[in-house]
């Protein structure tokens, strides 16, 4: 069970990866997270995280970057399923929406009907831009 600030250490720390793609320091994560607490409080709470499985270190002088498991945690905290599966069923509808138009276009293409296939083209075209 993680404390409250072992939680936002964590979700900084994810942030902070995700933006930078670097490892994160417990100097960076002193400042971002604003707690007031010293350094050394911080490197004990991400030794905990550590060992916990949400976060490694590539070696001894690097920082800390989030593993599987936080990535699962942050995304389950702040996401939650029901988000998930609503953009899930979100892009599956447009998805279906885009193979009936293309479905309709290729029929229209079919049959061979010049001005039919340029005016649904254009409206294809107009839809799309938006």
């Amino acid at each position: 069970m993680l404390t409250n600030r072992q939680e936002k250490l964590l979700n900084f720390l994810v942030k902070e990866y995700i933006n930078t793609a670097e490892p994160v320091g417990s100097l960076a994560l002193k400042k971002i997270c604003d707690l007031d607490v010293s350094g050394a409080t911080i490197r004990n709470d991400l030794q905990v995280l550590a060992e916990e499985g949400y976060i490694t270190q590539p070696h001894t002088s690097a920082g800390r970057i989030p593993t599987k498991k936080a990535y699962r945690y942050f995304s389950e905290k702040y996401f939650p399923e029901n988000f998930i599966t609503r953009q899930i069923r979100l892009a599956h509808e447009e998805m279906a929406r885009e193979m009936q138009q293309m479905q309709e276009l290729m029929q229209i293409l079919e049959n061979d009907n010049i001005f039919e296939i340029l005016i649904t083209i254009e409206t294809w075209h107009k839809k799309n831009q938006n």
